[in-house]
């Protein structure tokens, strides 16, 4: 058995307008082995293929995928937005490459900062995030965006940037103001 160094959650997120916005949010299942991974990956659905609206994510056991986490509060995410065309050509790759991170700790000894990652379904354009947990170790967060671009095939030419979720939380998201970027 391939058992990761982390135990892993999958949540989802379907937004029912109706209700608050904590009742949409569900846990589906968690993991610690390369095995249920790929058992969990190859049943539930595609990204590309969720209805707007709709969010997968998948945190370290015990940390829920918002804000106000206390293993989150302090930190922030690396944010890779996509064009509308992105979801059937790159969505799928790019966020299996996401998941591939996280459970094999591909950020060296900064792996220990990340939290999770969660990918948004949108109209108006699909976002995929990895969060961390402090946005004041700047090392570590700078290392981590630099790995998942590279690890991603994205072009030196694609800038990708850092928001701390203190400043997302107080702002729209696109006026909220990249803390780092690679």
């Amino acid at each position: 058995m391939g058992a990761l160094s982390s135990m892993w959650a999958l949540w989802f997120f379907k937004n029912v307008k109706s209700q608050p916005w904590q009742c949409n949010l569900r846990l589906v299942t968690a993991f610690n082995t390369v095995e249920d991974f790929w058992s969990l990956y190859t049943h539930i659905q595609l990204a590309s293929k969720l209805s707007s609206g709709c969010d997968y994510s998948l945190f370290k056991d015990g940390i829920e995928p918002m804000w106000e986490d206390s293993r989150n509060k302090r930190g922030g995410r690396w944010l890779i937005t996509l064009s509308k065309q992105q979801r059937h050509s790159d969505l799928d790759s790019l966020w299996l490459e996401t998941l591939l991170c996280l459970i094999g700790e591909a950020f060296d000894e900064y792996s220990e900062e990340v939290c999770g990652a969660v990918i948004n379904i949108r109209a108006k354009g699909d976002k995929i995030a990895i969060w961390t947990r402090e946005t004041e170790n700047r090392e570590a967060v700078t290392h981590i965006g630099r790995v998942y671009k590279e690890r991603l095939g994205l072009s030196s030419k694609v800038v990708i940037g850092y928001q701390a979720h203190a400043d997302t939380a107080t702002k729209s998201s696109s006026l909220t103001k990249n803390k780092f970027v690679v």
